[in-house]
């Protein structure tokens, strides 16, 4: 009998602790309202939850500049509470994944410290990339590099005797310095984080950056230095996708076994892998590597039915081919929402965009292979575009002065009830206002509404999770497609058929009969524009 992997088909729920649920009434999320929100989750029917980084931190990055890994941050609460989430969550049936920031780290973290403090040429300083300025008096970055958030990817130090130094590598912000994942002492390091955080009970990581962390060994200059200036999305072939890092996974895949021989429970690697194509991708997920990897191409490709296929099709011969299964995702934390994205140029929150976003979330869940729901898409949530200047927070702002590309509207809190702000995101004082503001129309997309208008996304996204559960484990397999009329996109999953119209007038539905489950009304025999559906063919 074959084993069932328990990650090959999950539904995971990103879960942005920061805008979730706040317990003490200071506008920021915490773990405590992680646990309250647990039943919550557990209504929906995900499988796991993945969460932000709640470890100390300055918050340049929200989390993401690491001052230390095997800690809680005071605003999110402490280890004891983050072991309370644990055992509840897995009381609940749900598995709990972890963020785990390898590539950088944050410029507070003692061992940066340590190493500004240090000499050039010193043990400190081998274990980030510090190197020699260009020009006659070292004046010029080192290369031609660029940070993903903005900006030259150096920074040159004051030496301990006060006169201009080095510079060091941080391919975000300043604030976030790359390890050197050539020196064996950063290996050990992130061995013993790993294991600290498995002996508390977790059941995986998601990887920040799983491409990165090897750099060229000679840090020469980009030959397109113009490509690399672009912010965030950009991939420098010199920083990113270097062959050694599949060493990493390696052996991180090796230490999740180990626990796994330990009591049968299988911990979950999966990466946020940014290359170029699928064939790259399924590298990342070769049967010794990473379990999983996010698949991006689903979520950057524009609504058009032979786009999606496209990428669909890619997927399942590049990455399923590997033994893996795909993992899709259509929103993160760092993308504009989807309301909004398939929306775009109308206003947020448009009937088209929601629409089209509750179609492809019936298309994910029918999809063979894993899937990562961010929070707040189950509600509908539109992305909030007009934050005033002097609110945002997000470093892309702070180092490029430009609102291109933000993030802090996706990253809003939560509403949970009432008809104005907080809407009971925050437990605290009447008077508590969320880290982020949030606009007046949150109220009609908060969960109390959502969970009694059966009509509502929320449902919408718990009934396919139901039937995707009871359809004989839907996430494994593969998929036929169907010949269909231009602008529809169909395809057959055993006896299930999912069917998506890509464009805005109605079509002949490809199964007779009334849909087992659809992202708008469906009247028998029609397939509605901006519409998906799911149909049981008895043929």
């Amino acid at each position: 009998m074959n084993r069932h992997h328990w990650w090959r088909d999950a539904v995971i729920y990103q879960v942005y602790v920061r805008s979730f649920l706040d317990s003490t009434g200071d506008g920021i999320g915490d773990l405590a309202g992680v646990r309250a929100g647990l039943p919550y989750l557990r209504k929906l029917g995900v499988d796991g939850i993945w969460l932000s980084p709640f470890y100390p931190s300055p918050q340049h990055d929200h989390g993401y500049d690491v001052a230390d890994y095997r800690d809680v941050d005071p605003v999110y609460g402490d280890l004891d509470e983050f072991d309370r989430l644990v055992a509840s969550a897995h009381r609940l049936g749900i598995r709990v994944l972890l963020d785990v920031v390898p590539n950088h780290c944050s410029s507070a973290h003692p061992w940066f410290r340590a190493a500004l403090a240090a000499a050039p040429g010193s043990p400190e300083r081998a274990r980030f990339h510090f190197a020699d300025g260009r020009g006659p008096d070292g004046g010029e970055p080192p290369n031609n590099w660029h940070a993903m958030f903005g900006g030259p990817a150096w920074t040159r130090v004051t030496e301990a005797d006060g006169r201009p130094g080095q510079w060091y590598l941080h391919m975000f912000t300043p604030e976030q310095p790359d390890w050197n994942w050539r020196n064996p002492e950063v290996a050990d390091e992130f061995d013993q984080v790993l294991r600290f955080w498995l002996d508390r009970g977790v059941d995986g990581f998601r990887i920040d950056v799983a491409a990165g962390l090897f750099k060229h060994p000679e840090l020469p200059d980009s030959p397109d230095p113009e490509a690399d200036a672009r912010t965030r999305d950009s991939v420098n072939p010199l920083a990113w996708n270097q062959p050694e890092v599949h060493d990493v996974w390696r052996h991180w895949r090796a230490v999740c076994e180990e626990y796994t021989a330990r009591d049968g429970r299988e911990r979950l690697l999966v990466g946020e892998v940014s290359v170029p194509s699928a064939r790259e991708h399924a590298k990342y997920v070769r049967p010794d590597e990473l379990h999983q990897a996010f698949f991006f191409d689903l979520l950057g490709a524009p609504w058009d039915a032979d786009a999606f296929r496209k990428v669909i099709s890619e997927a399942m011969q590049d990455i399923a081919g590997t033994g893996s299964t795909v993992t899709w995702v259509l929103n993160n934390h760092d993308q504009v929402r989807t309301v909004t994205r398939y929306g775009e140029p109308a206003p947020e929150g448009s009937g088209l965009g929601a629409a089209r976003a509750r179609a492809a979330a019936l298309l994910m869940l029918a999809l063979p292979g894993a899937a990562y729901i961010y929070q707040g898409e189950e509600l509908g949530l539109p992305e909030v575009v007009d934050l005033p200047d002097d609110v945002l927070t997000d470093p892309i702002f702070r180092r490029t002065g430009s609102r291109a590309r933000i993030r802090d509207g996706c990253r809003v809190p939560l509403p949970w009830s009432g008809q104005a702000s907080p809407f009971g995101f925050t437990s605290g004082a009447e008077g508590a206002k969320p880290w982020l503001p949030q606009p007046d129309y949150f109220a009609e997309y908060a969960t109390h509404r959502a969970l009694a208008d059966t009509r509502s996304s929320w449902h919408l996204y718990r009934d396919g999770l139901q039937l995707r559960s009871a359809l004989h484990q839907l996430g494994e397999g593969t998929l036929r497609w169907l010949d269909t009329q231009p602008g529809v996109l169909a395809f057959a999953r055993d006896d299930l058929v999912c069917a998506v119209n890509f464009g805005t007038a109605p079509v002949p539905a490809p199964v007779p009969g009334t849909p087992l489950l659809s992202s708008g009304p469906c009247r028998s025999g029609e397939l509605p524009g901006s519409t998906a559906a799911w149909w049981i063919d008895g043929s």
